[in-house]
């Protein structure tokens, strides 16, 4: 079984609009860069990564750095480091290991500066004009 521990080494983050105007309709660009894959031991892995959050209009700009620490027994490495080797995608648990941590941050970042969230807020659905609420209960089966 694989375990990711993940760690954020380095933040930067600044807001570029100015705080009196509202924020125009905006598109948000994220970019998760793992950098390498490093073997560290027999059963351990360091997987330094970029995250880069940017936004269009120019609003602001957030980035992450750090290092995903990734154990398991040396046969489950061993396939991960030979993959990365062979220019193969990482396992999904890894990915989204780091997604995890790095998104949570970034919506916390996102608070602080006053900007849009780099990730899609749930949509509460609309309800059409034509439709119409009952008038009576129907209680039947």
């Amino acid at each position: 079984m694989i375990k990711v521990n993940v760690s954020v080494t380095n933040v930067s983050a600044e807001r570029f609009w100015d705080i009196r105007k509202p924020v125009p309709p905006i598109q948000i660009n994220t970019n998760l860069n793992l950098v390498a894959v490093e073997k560290k031991s027999e059963g351990m892995l360091e997987v330094p990564f970029v995250l880069t959050v940017n936004y269009n209009p120019s609003i602001a700009q957030i980035s992450l750095k750090g290092r995903a620490f990734v154990a398991g027994d040396k046969d489950e490495i061993g396939k991960i480091y030979g993959d990365y080797k062979e220019k193969k995608p990482p396992p999904p648990v890894i990915v989204q290991s780091i997604s995890n941590v790095v998104f949570v941050e970034t919506v916390l970042i996102s608070r602080t500066l006053n900007i849009p969230p780099p990730i899609p807020l749930p949509q509460i659905p609309v309800k059409k004009p034509s439709e119409k609420k009952p008038s009576k209960l129907d209680y039947s089966a």
